[in-house]
């Protein structure tokens, strides 16, 4: 059994082959490891831990959200999030497809190891940004960016720092590491 811990960068797909006519990274452009595939999915404007796996059973217990799996994001929100938006977060929002499931979501300081995007955010000198820590156990599309929206604070920038025990820890955008063979 494989398993990798790989950091997406910004402007990559989740999959190994380049949509036609976009400009868009792939996988195979970092990884070349045949025979594995994505344990769930990172959206293109989004960053940070993917793991990939050559093992199905693995790969469906990573990626499917009857397993609760904890997803730990942190998210750039536009604007001075408040204890009331934490609090909607924290006790569930409703969306166009029905309520999320309570999550978890803590305002935090910029990580000091941080990388730089690229493109950066954009900057407004009379907005100003936070971010937010939010853990999730479900799993839709755009949900982190939705639920912000939903609460009045829009996503800027989004990275997955975790899923249940696998981290991050230290890997730079692009980089990936073998965490199981």
């Amino acid at each position: 059994m494989t398993l990798i811990a790989f950091n997406k960068p910004y402007d990559c797909l989740s999959q190994f082959t380049r949509e036609p006519n976009s400009p868009a990274a792939a996988l195979a452009d970092w990884i070349d490891r045949p025979g594995v595939y994505p344990a769930g999915r990172l959206d293109r404007d989004s960053e940070g831990l993917l793991l990939l796996t050559d093992d199905g059973r693995l790969q469906n217990r990573l990626a499917d959200p009857r397993h609760k799996l904890a997803k730990v994001y942190l998210a750039q929100v536009e604007g001075e999030i408040d204890a009331a938006a934490l609090s909607a977060l924290r006790e569930g929002v409703t969306l166009k497809d029905g309520a999320t499931r309570p999550a978890g979501a803590e305002r935090v300081e910029e990580p000091d190891w941080l990388w730089p995007r690229n493109p950066p955010v954009r900057y407004r000198k009379s907005v100003p940004t936070r971010w937010v820590e939010i853990t999730l156990r479900e799993g839709r599309n755009r949900q982190v960016r939705r639920m912000t929206a939903q609460v009045g604070f829009p996503t800027l920038r989004l990275i997955r720092v975790a899923i249940g025990p696998y981290r991050l820890d230290g890997l730079l955008p692009g980089q990936w590491r073998a965490l199981g063979t």
